[in-house]
């Protein structure tokens, strides 16, 4: 009688090291929530210490015509790439400037009295200290976001925003997890209390985002893309449901609009509408529309961004997919918008 071979030993996580994994699944979990909580609590620490020296960060920066640079070395030069792409995102623009690379050249960036913005966790950065009287030489006003409020370069700078933490949401406090957290926080509220201070609208960040599903849906209304006329399908309040099931087959944009002798909207009959009467009545031939319709639809005007529509549909308990559209001033439903005509729009 053959014997089956022994079953191959299949890999997992324990047998790519050499000895046992020193955890389980449960302590992962654990370590991962408390790094998440102690880096939401640094960040709301510093939230509270916010001051006057925030302040005359934002006036110094919405107040300068030209642009900003940001400046920073390992993780903190990494905040500070982060911290200019917001704000050039957001109406104000910016340059990351390398700290070793500024002495060799780089400093042509500058125009007289560009802010900088000084991220360091230690403060006692020496790459960045170099720069300080250089930059004075350029007019720079110095905004600094410091671990270490007592720095050397914290006595350098001329605005301090205080970046410290307790401790280091990693278990040994080494890597630079809550401070990155925090100096990204701080950079963040900058440049929206910035924006803010330069009334930034939508329709401004559109343009600085013309390539993206976010940019398209600031830029383009609902009557852009909205179903109208023959295009939807329609009823009345007295309609037999047979006839607007019929209707919403021939026109399949999961809704039928419910309007009266003025094309005012009394209701919405949408798929999910349809599936509920069939569960709750054994017979729907007598049944006509104003028994099923929803009376109180959500709706969206034909001028409002597409962005605004989205958030209508998604930003509920209850996701839709469809909006009635309506003029605002005659109350007139002039047809479907759909989630998905959002998202096939820019194809």
């Amino acid at each position: 009688m053959t014997s089956c071979p022994p079953e191959p030993v299949r890999a997992g996580p324990s047998s790519r090291y050499s000895g046992r994994m020193p955890s389980s699944d449960a302590e992962w979990l654990v370590t991962a929530r408390a790094a998440m909580e102690a880096e939401a609590e640094a960040i709301a620490a510093a939230a509270k210490r916010l001051n006057s020296e925030f302040v005359r960060a934002v006036e110094a920066i919405a107040g300068h015509t030209g642009k900003i640079v940001v400046t920073g070395i390992g993780k903190s030069g990494r905040v500070a790439e982060k911290l200019v792409a917001t704000f050039s995102s957001t109406g104000t623009p910016a340059v990351f400037l390398h700290p070793a690379e500024a002495v060799h050249g780089d400093l042509g960036v500058y125009a007289p009295e560009d802010p900088t913005v000084m991220i360091s966790k230690s403060g006692t950065t020496e790459e960045l200290r170099r720069l300080v009287q250089t930059l004075r030489d350029l007019r720079s006003p110095l905004i600094g976001i410091l671990g270490n409020p007592s720095s050397p370069l914290a006595r350098e700078v001329d605005i301090l925003l205080d970046a410290s933490v307790r401790a280091e949401a990693d278990p040994h406090n080494l890597a630079p997890t809550s401070s990155a957290a925090v100096a990204m926080a701080l950079g963040d509220a900058l440049a929206l209390a910035v924006m803010r201070a330069r009334r930034f609208t939508p329709e401004k960040f559109a343009v600085f985002h013309p390539g993206g599903q976010l940019g398209y849906n600031l830029k383009k209304t609902v009557r852009d893309v909205m179903h109208c006329g023959e295009e939807a399908a329609w009823a009345a309040p007295d309609d037999p449901v047979k006839q607007v099931v019929i209707a919403m087959t021939r026109r399949p944009l999961g809704a039928a609009c419910v309007v009266d002798e003025q094309r005012r909207l009394l209701g919405i009959i949408t798929d999910g509408d349809l599936r509920r009467a069939l569960e709750a009545y054994d017979d729907i031939r007598t049944l006509r529309a104003a028994d099923i319709m929803t009376k109180t639809p959500v709706t969206i005007s034909p001028d409002a961004r597409l962005y605004e529509a989205l958030r209508l549909m998604e930003d509920r308990p209850s996701q839709i997919s469809v909006l009635a559209v309506v003029d605002p001033q005659t109350r007139c439903c002039l047809g479907l918008l759909r989630l998905h005509d959002i998202h096939q729009a820019r194809s």
